[in-house]
């Protein structure tokens, strides 16, 4: 089939990967000019290590491992932790935190030179019985089989989809980095979530002395940026215990990022007819999780999946969204009610090996491991 794709981000670059593997024509069209190298980091866990491991991706040589969770309060005394060593062992595959451009990097590597369009907004979508065509920005058109929305949470095949306001904004915003921070910190396998009333940190050590860090605040859209951003994480986050000074005494203001968190209720059904959504564009969620990227990969192993197996295409994509969604709208709740959102820890002192939480978040890719393997 010949197979358009709608976004060269992480999904659209891992599904393309995917559906070439299995013999399909694919096209690319990203709106950007160019391949994005910016961003921070991301946290791939053994479910989406284990879908890269399928589509021939290697974090070797890249990012930092993370063997432990510790979430802590914001005087430093801990609240839980999570044993990842554990889950890699068991299920075969580590947990790093890897940079968003190194990632994007290592999905490109062998494709195409020309699978990717860039400078091309998708318009609109228009779609008949056997075929689909998408609209861009210049007035062109491309017509293939299939089309996939792989195109964030500002996707333009959602809102042709669903209509306007699907997704929402939610309650915090984040200001984030990956940086040369050099503190004991970064030369470890040790993530550490920070939490108390004045929101949270998360440091995470991303390899080669980086340090992948944020901080969590409340936030709306109608809110004003702060006109020296990193003077007011100072203030509000100073006064926590260690690392937390230290790291913000040693960052740059001019690597600074901030996003706002939004989500959407995850349908039951993504699609239309030969068209479908996958990553962002169907389920923005929190980063509380840290499974946003993971949980696209998730999308692009069980399309691979479903379309290996012939017949309608139409009813492959409902096939693939029906297999997904119990998952995935799992996975979005705990995201936008996770503890870590309330910022007032509620449990102090317990520690477990594994939460369940991480259980449940890490048994699938012993699902996903099996599968492939089958």
């Amino acid at each position: 089939m010949e197979i358009l794709v709608i976004g060269a981000g992480v999904g659209g670059l891992a599904v393309a990967r995917s559906l070439l593997a299995a013999g399909h024509r694919v096209r690319v069209f990203e709106r950007a000019a160019a391949r994005r190298t910016g961003g921070a980091g991301l946290t791939i866990f053994s479910n989406g290590n284990a879908v890269l491991n399928d589509l021939g991706v290697s974090l070797d040589g890249i990012g930092g491992r993370i063997d432990r969770i510790d979430a802590l309060t914001s005087d430093g005394r801990l609240r839980t932790t999570m044993n990842l060593a554990h889950t890699a062992d068991r299920f075969g595959f580590e947990n790093a935190s890897v940079s968003r451009r190194e990632l994007l990097e290592r999905l490109a590597d062998g494709l195409p030179d020309d699978l990717v369009r860039y400078g091309m907004g998708c318009r609109s979508v228009t779609q008949d019985h056997d075929r689909v065509t998408a609209t861009f920005d210049d007035g062109t058109t491309a017509t293939g089989d299939l089309l996939i929305g792989a195109d964030g949470h500002h996707s333009v095949v959602r809102r042709q989809l669903w209509g306007e306001d699907a997704v929402r904004p939610a309650s915090f915003g984040t200001w984030q980095s990956l940086s040369r921070i050099d503190i004991d910190l970064t030369h470890t396998h040790l993530h550490l979530m920070i939490t108390g009333r004045e929101g949270a940190c998360g440091l995470i050590p991303a390899g080669n002395g980086l340090l992948q860090w944020w901080f969590d605040v409340r936030w709306s859209p109608a809110d004003p940026r702060p006109a020296a951003p990193l003077a007011e994480l100072r203030r509000r986050f100073g006064h926590w215990a260690s690392p937390v000074p230290e790291v913000l005494a040693a960052a740059d203001e001019d690597d600074l990022g901030f996003f706002g968190h939004h989500w959407n209720k995850v349908r039951r059904v993504w699609g239309e007819g030969r068209v479908t959504l996958l990553g962002d564009a169907a389920h923005t969620m929190p980063p509380t999780l840290g499974q946003g990227a993971n949980q696209t990969l998730e999308d692009v192993w069980a399309l691979g999946r479903e379309l290996a197996k012939g017949g309608d295409p139409a009813a492959r994509l409902r096939a693939y969204e029906k297999t997904r969604y119990p998952q995935v709208s799992l996975v979005s709740r705990l995201a936008r009610r996770s503890p870590a959102n309330w910022r007032i820890p509620p449990l102090i002192g317990r520690l477990f090996p594994e939460t369940s939480q991480t259980t449940m978040l890490t048994r699938y890719s012993n699902r996903l491991t099996a599968a492939a393997a089958g």
